[in-house]
């Protein structure tokens, strides 16, 4: 099974918009940017400010996207489709997630987000 996920890296004054994946959800625990699956017909860009909204109530602006990264775990692949976004509005409340904050780059740990985040948190820290 493939699975196409849009995330998105919404910057706010340096720091990241960051949550943490809900009890008996995929990956359960661990911390992830905002995103989701795209509905039939929606562009990355559109799915990952809609899921920003839904699981943070951050308003937030798509200003491009990066390269795909893709990843397989033992029951499935997932292409994460990353989105560069600003902040418009709200500080962040966990609606659909467990828990949601706003990191610098230096502080994400590659090892407290799903394994196939870990080059675009390697990229993230260069920046």
């Amino acid at each position: 099974m493939n699975v196409r996920v849009a995330i998105a890296l919404v910057w706010r004054d340096g720091r990241l918009l960051v949550s943490r994946r809900r009890a008996g959800a995929h990956l359960a625990g661990k911390l992830e940017f905002p995103g989701g699956k795209l509905r039939p017909g929606e562009t990355a860009a559109a799915a990952a400010e809609r899921e920003v909204l839904e699981e943070t109530g951050v308003v937030c602006r798509a200003l491009g996207q990066r390269p795909p990264v893709e990843f397989s775990y033992p029951d499935r692949t997932v292409t994460l489709l990353p989105i560069d976004a600003e902040w418009q509005s709200g500080d962040g409340e966990p609606r659909e997630v467990d828990d949601v904050s706003w990191l610098s780059p230096e502080d994400l740990i590659a090892e407290d987000f799903p394994a196939a985040n870990a080059g675009l948190i390697a990229e993230l820290k260069r920046r």
